[in-house]
């Protein structure tokens, strides 16, 4: 096997695994609010994403092939690799893609043990910026576009990840606020029941979004990297095999829960109610539709957070944990250095070892930091039985009598009460 045929392999086994931590890690964006209020039970809800994450994979390759032009430079604007990265059967393309996969895929992972919601798209593209920026110095990163428009690092991904969580959390909090106001009057129960369906609505159309935009990352990820060692030339399509494959894996990473982060945005921030949830979810798929009208790619965590926050701060006498918050925040100032960093490193060691050993060795890396986060989240694991627990500062929840209660009033609605539809147990 040459060295460049392993790479490809690697490369396409890494994306396909970053589109499983993808799944995971995202779960909460859609169903964290529906799990927190019971519209839906935890095993029901991630069912749900799943299938629907999966659907949505199959909607749209429209950018798949140029979605990191946004970032690095090493490919026109059809997709192609650029001519000078054709030699050697595409080496550098190949090792830059792959030391990028696992800076995303070790950023996504050590923010899942940390329960901390961070965007997989960042750590992805953070990855790929520091591989860029080790293998082709500064010029080869797309900073600021041609000037002709926002474009670039900056008007893609900084600007966005700014502005995005701010008018999803404006959009949330005028819209709990009216949903209050407009209820006012309606008995407690019926309204609770009556907004869980309609969380069900809401929280499906954010995973369908979900699906469409995050699979094409990956998507395009391996189609290029099979342009470049020669295997495939329509700059227009991508086989078939990729789109199942990534599709397959997104989905799949969407039903192992990602429990920890459900968890954070579910309970962490806000202790949320039906019509908040509902006014979360709405808010969210608003802002992520009409800016994907507009062109702008935003982090569906960042907009997810936002909108719970917002919830929050539109219903009167709410509690909003500022610390819980805080420490999103810095998760997501760090998410692009911090993938970045990782990248570099592991392209640094694997074109400085050289040879099979410098690939074989980072790929080493990864596995040895994947086991030892797995692992370490065995110390204190979150699941479906515990996920909805009462909120412990600094506490982990315990699987106790006390958690399957709290879940199954969610599911046995009290005698006299509008039947929940979290009865749709999977």
């Amino acid at each position: 096997m040459s060295l460049e045929l392993l790479l490809l392999i690697l490369v396409i086994v890494t994306a396909i695994a970053f589109d499983f931590t993808n799944g995971f890690h995202d779960t909460a964006n859609a169903m964290a609010t529906s799990i927190a209020t019971g519209a839906l039970s935890p095993k029901a809800a991630v069912t749900l994403s799943a299938i629907l994450n999966l659907i949505g994979a199959f909607l749209s390759v429209e950018v798949a092939l140029t979605v990191t032009n946004a970032v690095i430079r090493i490919q026109d604007a059809s997709g192609a690799p650029r001519p000078e990265f054709l030699a050697d059967s595409g080496h550098t393309l190949l090792l830059i893609v792959f030391c990028g996969l696992v800076g995303g895929i070790v950023w996504n992972l050590l923010t899942w043990l940390l329960g901390l919601p961070s965007s997989s798209s960042h750590a992805l593209f953070g990855g790929l910026i520091g591989s860029t920026l080790a293998a082709l110095g500064f010029n080869g990163v797309n900073w600021f576009g041609n000037g002709a428009k926002i474009d670039g690092v900056v008007g893609k991904v900084i600007l966005p990840a700014f502005a995005s969580p701010a008018v999803a959390g404006i959009v949330a909090t005028v819209g709990t606020w009216l949903v209050f106001r407009i209820t006012a009057n309606v008995v407690e129960k019926h309204r609770e029941a009556g907004f869980r369906w309609g969380q069900i609505g809401t929280a499906s159309l954010i995973s369908l979004a979900h699906g469409t935009n995050d699979a094409q990352k990956t998507m395009g990820v391996i189609t290029l990297a099979l342009i470049a060692y020669g295997v495939w030339t329509d700059t227009t399509q991508v086989p078939l095999w990729v789109k199942v494959a990534c599709a397959v894996a997104i989905a799949a990473g969407t039903y192992s829960g990602g429990w920890r982060i459900i968890r954070t945005l579910g309970k962490g921030l806000v202790e949320i109610s039906s019509p908040q949830g509902l006014a979360a979810e709405a808010s969210s798929a608003a802002v992520i539709l009409v800016s994907s009208h507009m062109g702008f790619a935003l982090s569906t965590t960042h907009v997810a957070t936002g909108s719970i926050l917002g919830s929050g701060l539109g219903k009167r006498g709410a509690e909003v944990r500022w610390g819980v918050a805080a420490r999103m925040v810095m998760a997501w100032f760090t998410t692009l250095p911090a993938a970045a960093l990782v990248g570099a490193l592991c392209y640094f060691v694997g074109n400085g070892v050289g040879g099979y050993a410098g690939v074989l060795l980072v790929l080493a890396v990864l596995l040895s930091l994947t086991g030892a986060i797995i692992w370490q989240s065995k110390k204190a694991p979150v699941h479906a039985g515990n996920v909805n627990a009462e909120w412990s500062e600094g506490a982990t929840p315990a699987p106790s009598a006390e958690t399957a209660s709290t879940v199954n009033v969610t599911a046995t609605p009290p005698a006299g009460s509008a039947p929940s539809p979290a009865i749709l147990d999977a």
